[in-house]
């Protein structure tokens, strides 16, 4: 990157430019001082006084108006290289030959064409005003750069040079005799005033600026070579003539200028005698007054006293515009105007030779902290460091820009943070995808993706140690699955299962569950972890059903293979459970700890008690009471606890359609056990036997039915609480 910086690409150049721009933006306009005023040929200076180019007769007279203000100096952003065609000088002077030529000779005729003469010389009435001025007058004008642009012989070029000979800088200082040698900014030609204007005014200078690629003036040439001399432009003579024409010099060292003294003020410069332009704000920063109004003479006394006052043009059309950082459409004398501004405040941006240091510093730097920090820390934390890198970068060289004038590069420490950044983030997450790959293959055949994913992401939670949360474990269980080992030999057990198995997986997996492990016929799935999900136990019991569905329709598939039944008992709980790696330095195994855990796996076993096949804790049923149709089954002691649960049997999702006969059915159930709890055993017997009328599979009910004949003939204890306690898992 300080090898780029050092060449300077053209793109990256200009993009630096336009970070330039930006820092004017931000800055934000400033007041100019109150030295400089706009006279200004607008819309309504035409509409007052005609269409332009005015006679100069009319110039004269804004001349006179402005000395009589008590203006300090008048310059014109205006050239007047050809005589002014408007006056009827030329029909005179051919009615004066042609009279000549007819051999007409009358005294009288002469005096009139004579003072007729004198009378319409607008350019001879502006020469009279700018002589007697008692402001200093700056006439402007202009360089062809290139013989392209215009293309004379050498009688001509001399002459031009003649006529600017005396604008030239009055005193050029070389450091060494091979300076007068260095290549500096050079004209073809100049296009100077007429001879009469630009003997009867004070002095001239040059109104050519320089754009740089992008079309936007940023630079204001202070030294332009035309033949063997050095000349200022009309900014650095208007200044000169309002400071009443202290020294004025040029310094010219090995490598180029090294600046511009004009009395006690250093004027910057680069090698080529470039300013760099201050600009105070966007058009009509500056006062503008309108010609029209001088002329006519309502303009408040004083407005000009003791003022530098510049003629321009700034009407749609005839004005000069230019693109500068606060707009693409900035009249070419507000420039003029911003650079005597800045002369005489002192206000001075620079870019100096030592800035390159800086902005190499910055390079390493920032490519440096970038270098080490992006390694050692998480993606997120890289990125922060680098975006606060380029902000604080951005800060530093706009509060350097505002408060102390200097240009910094920004361009280039932000590319090179940016593609450090970029470069190592991506060599890091080649890295990452084989470390990845290496990872998931190792453990994708053990475990749920989920929870390679989870590794992936931080591999300190393969260390030992869990958090507590609210999770849903399933347990399901195939029903009598063992005693079919005698009729299939290892193998075909192996087969079965696996089968078995993968139909299962996939619901669990469908529902972003994590497969804990198979054990023997058994298998434990985690709802919640290790990605946390809000709606945990809604999709535990969603995948138990869908389970279920699947092992029916797996049965009809292996009966007619002549392959046993599929018949399983699932228990769902939801709580708190300790969820993390468990094991040893040896083997570690990511899974759950907690009551919450162990209950489901006796609700598992309670399906035998009851004859279902799916139930649910009291716990995971506040979960999903209006996501699923439920049916509380019974209240009942698990063995190894002390507190009463509530069981219900899992149904079916809300909404889907069911038989009459089963709502009848779970209407009627919940009747028969209110009577149940309040000890009513006959009732609830009573109960119990329409449901198994009605309903005769419903095993629920069976089982109930026989605990009701049971209670008659032995009855609990008198504090009976109406909890069913089981002796056995």
């Amino acid at each position: 990157m300080v090898g780029l910086f050092f060449l300077h690409l053209p793109l990256l150049d200009l993009i630096e430019l336009r970070t330039f721009d930006l820092r004017f933006l931000s800055r934000g306009a400033v007041a100019p001082s109150p030295a400089v005023v706009l006279a200004m040929v607008d819309e309504k200076s035409l509409d007052t006084e005609g269409r332009w180019p005015w006679p100069r007769a009319k110039l004269a007279r804004l001349v006179d108006a402005l000395s009589r203000d008590g203006a300090k100096v008048i310059v014109f952003d205006i050239g007047f290289p050809e005589p002014d065609r408007s006056s009827g000088v030329d029909l005179l002077d051919r009615v004066r030959d042609t009279a000549v030529a007819l051999g007409v000779s009358n005294p009288r005729l002469e005096t009139l064409l004579d003072e007729s003469r004198r009378s319409a010389d607008n350019d001879g009435a502006l020469a009279r005003a700018l002589r007697a001025s008692s402001a200093a007058t700056v006439l402007g004008y202009f360089f062809h750069m290139t013989e392209a642009d215009h293309h004379v012989d050498e009688a001509e070029i001399d002459r031009q040079l003649e006529l600017i000979g005396p604008s030239k800088y009055p005193l050029v200082a070389y450091r060494t005799p091979a300076a007068a040698d260095v290549p500096l900014l050079r004209a073809y030609v100049p296009e100077a005033d007429l001879p009469s204007l630009t003997e009867a005014a004070t002095s001239s200078g040059y109104f050519s600026v320089r754009q740089d690629a992008d079309g936007v003036v940023r630079w204001m040439p202070l030294v332009i070579q035309a033949g063997d001399d050095l000349f200022p432009p009309l900014s650095v003579v208007a200044a000169w003539q309002y400071l009443d024409r202290p020294k004025l010099a040029v310094t010219v060292g090995p490598y180029g200028v090294e600046g511009v003294q004009l009395g006690d003020r250093a004027i910057p410069t680069d090698e080529m005698g470039r300013l760099l332009i201050d600009y105070f704000g966007p058009p009509k920063t500056f006062p503008y007054v309108s010609i029209g109004d001088v002329l006519a003479g309502t303009v408040p006394a004083g407005t000009f006293r003791g003022r530098i006052v510049l003629v321009g043009t700034a009407a749609t059309g005839i004005f000069d515009a230019r693109s500068t950082p606060f707009s693409p459409v900035h009249p070419g004398s507000e420039i003029h105007a911003t650079v005597i501004d800045d002369i005489l405040s002192r206000r001075f941006l620079a870019k100096p030779a030592s800035s390159d240091l800086y902005d190499v510093l910055a390079i390493v730097v920032g490519a440096a902290v970038i270098g080490l920090v992006v390694p050692r820390v998480s993606g997120v934390a890289a990125l922060g460091v680098a975006t606060v890198l380029c902000g604080l970068h951005v800060a530093v060289a706009r509060a350097l820009f505002v408060r102390f004038g200097l240009w910094v590069n920004i361009v280039y420490p932000l590319l090179a943070i940016v593609a450090s950044y970029t470069t190592l983030t991506a060599y890091n997450y080649v890295i990452e995808q084989r470390e990845r790959k290496r990872i998931r293959s190792a453990f994708s055949q053990y475990v749920a993706p989920a929870v390679v994913e989870e590794m992936l992401k931080d591999p300190s939670r393969l260390r030992l140690g869990g958090e507590e949360r609210v999770l849903t474990v399933l347990f399901s269980d195939l029903q009598g699955f063992t005693s079919h080992s005698e009729r299939y030999t290892p193998h075909q057990m192996f087969q079965l299962l696996s089968e078995y198995y993968g139909r299962m997986t996939e619901r669990i997996f469908a529902h972003e569950g994590m497969l804990k492990e198979y054990v023997g016929d058994e298998l434990m799935a985690i709802f919640g972890a290790p990605v946390p999900q809000a709606d945990h136990a809604v999709r535990a019991c969603a995948a138990a059903l869908e389970m279920l569905q699947h092992r029916k329709a797996m049965t009809k598939e292996w009966l007619a293979m002549g392959r046993p039944p599929l018949i399983a008992r699932t228990g769902v709980n939801s709580g708190t459970m300790l969820v993390g790696n468990t094991g040893s330095e040896y083997r570690l195994s990511y899974g759950v700890l907690g009551d919450n855990v162990n209950l489901a796996s006796r609700l598992e076993g309670l399906n035998k008690e009851y004859g279902t096949q799916i139930l649910i804790g009291e716990n995971t049923a506040a979960l999903v009471r209006d996501a699923f149709v439920l049916r509380e089954v019974d209240r009942v002691r698990v063995v190894g606890k002390t507190i009463p649960t509530r069981v219900y049997e899992l149904v079916a999702a809300s909404g889907t359609p069911l038989p009459d006969e089963l709502v009848e059915t779970l209407r009627r159930y919940a009747s028969a056990l209110e009577a149940y709890r309040t000890l009513e055993w006959a009732e609830a017997l009573r109960r119990f036997e329409e449901i198994l009328r009605l309903s005769p599979g419903d095993r629920p009910s069976l089982a109930m039915a026989r605990r009701c004949r049971m209670y008659i003939e032995t009855p609990p204890q008198a504090d009976w609480d109406g909890v069913y306690e089981l002796t056995k898992k």
